[in-house]
């Protein structure tokens, strides 16, 4: 998505309720405009378009943000254990109380991360309404650049909650012999069903941009430079304009104070090689594209920088001859002219998968690598290219955007589909540990909530005092 190398919650809907009766608050250093604006719009308007329910430390729970989540649940057919009027609050409570720990942690997300992240739950939502931009629009009452800029906060928000917790927990450790003993000791009814997972190997191509593709994009940012230098634009200008980086491109470019080793290589050594701030770097091409950048400030180990990308269109010609190039090496790979194990080292051009066979695995929240997925956690288009295969056979070339934003085309054979069962300690033994490591997990989760409660200033609205919340300590 741009040049950063590399459980989703209910995004808020923009729909405004209506009639709702002021809630009496009592005064916080936060909150006294809202109070006030609140106890004016009554009287003024005789309806309060909103109200604030809940308060958490410095940040405020509205009404609305309740009712939000609740269509957006409904929309993604979730079904909510308890009373919703009282769970959904509690988890939103809940997340901003991881974020006001990670706040004080400075923990740090990056633009790469969260654009990644937008871009999934928008194309989850586009497959809820058939790939209906219009129906999606429609349904969010909002175009769907809006719709866009107003996830990239709550996905920014949601994965610093998410390293929160896992700073949280990264210590907790589970050894072989307390699997053993806990699978000893569970329940039959208990033992936890193994979905049905696959494991894929794929050989992957990247279409060839034609030269005169290329002197475009060079060029435009060769005009950005100079319009920069000339003064005839700032830098920020032209970043918010042309940028394709949608993470950066809405704050003129600006990146933050990144890590070396966060950035693309091509990228981090450009930018920290930039000494004026004044002065526009040399067009960098980095597995993203093509970028220039503009020195912020450098602190420490650390440096703050602005770029521009751009990047390349590849052709439909482009595309077909990549396409028929890789039906070509599917039909000499079932012609067992060579194995898929030899060409994928030689022939794919997927650095994440080449070195492994073209085998693809994933690093899981648990720390560790797997090759065994479930289809749903599959890249859309290659679960869509293996659901049919037997075990052995290998697809059709088909063409997607990788993780990096650029058209690839890819063949996939189905390696290994492991049916649903019940796990056994010889043949799930990680699935088991993984059991006995998320309740670990879970239970210090649970407490740090608890105690967090304790010491973070929080005020509900008298309708929700009798709820019976999954943490205790909010009713104090």
């Amino acid at each position: 998505m741009n040049i950063f190398k590399k459980t989703i919650p209910f995004a808020i809907v923009a729909i405004p309720l209506l009639g709702m009766a002021s809630a009496s608050m009592p005064a916080h250093p936060a909150y006294p405009e809202m109070t006030a604006q609140a106890d004016s719009d009554s009287v003024s308007m005789g309806t309060v378009i909103d109200e604030v329910i809940w308060v958490v430390g410095d940040e405020a729970i509205l009404k609305s943000d309740v009712e939000q989540m609740r269509m957006q649940a409904a929309m993604e057919g979730v079904k909510w254990s308890g009373n919703p009027d009282c769970t959904i609050p509690e988890q939103i409570a809940v997340q901003k109380l991881f974020k006001h720990q990670a706040i004080i942690d400075s923990i740090e997300v990056t633009d790469a991360d969260v654009a990644q992240e937008v871009e999934q739950q928008i194309n989850y939502w586009l497959e809820m309404v058939d790939g209906s931009r219009e129906r999606l629009e429609e349904y969010k009452h909002q175009p769907l650049s809006q719709i866009r800029n107003d996830l990239r906060d709550e996905m920014k928000d949601r994965q610093m909650v998410q390293k929160m917790k896992m700073k949280l927990v990264e210590d907790i450790a589970v050894t072989p012999a307390e699997v053993r003993r806990y699978f000893k000791d569970m329940p039959q009814d208990s033992i936890p069903f193994v979905p049905t997972e696959v494991e894929v190997q794929i050989i992957q191509r990247t279409p060839v941009v034609e030269q005169e593709e290329l002197n475009r994009v060079k060029n435009e940012l060769r005009e950005y430079t100079e319009r920069v230098n000339k003064g005839e634009a700032s830098f920020q200008t032209l970043a918010r304009l042309y940028s394709e980086d949608p993470g950066s491109a809405r704050r003129g470019g600006e990146l933050g104070l990144t890590g070396r080793g966060t950035l693309d290589p091509a990228f981090a050594t450009v930018a920290f090689n930039l000494t004026d701030p004044k002065k526009v770097s040399k067009i960098v091409e980095s597995e993203f594209g093509f970028h220039i950048i503009q020195l912020i400030e450098k602190r420490g180990e650390k440096v703050n920088v602005r770029h521009i990308l751009r990047k390349p269109v590849v052709s439909q010609d482009a595309i077909d001859k990549t396409l028929v190039r890789l039906d070509s090496i599917a039909d000499d790979l079932r012609a067992e002219k060579y194995t898929f194990e030899q060409a994928a080292p030689l022939l794919s051009d997927d650095k994440d998968t080449r070195n492994s066979k073209g085998l693809l695995s994933t690093n899981m929240q648990t720390g560790r690598i797997s090759s065994r997925f479930r289809m749903q956690d599959l890249p859309p288009e290659i679960a869509k290219a293996v659901d049919t295969l037997q075990v052995g056979e290998i697809s059709k070339a088909f063409q997607m955007i990788n993780q990096r934003g650029k058209t690839v085309c890819v063949i996939a054979k189905l390696k290994n589909r492991i049916n649903g069962h019940k796990a056994t300690i010889t043949e799930d033994f990680q699935v088991l540990k993984d059991v006995i490591l998320q309740k670990r997990q879970n239970e210090r989760i649970h407490q740090w909530v608890v105690d967090k409660i304790k010491s973070v200033y929080t005020h509900l609205n008298d309708d929700y005092k009798d709820c019976n919340f999954e943490y205790e300590g909010w009713n104090k």
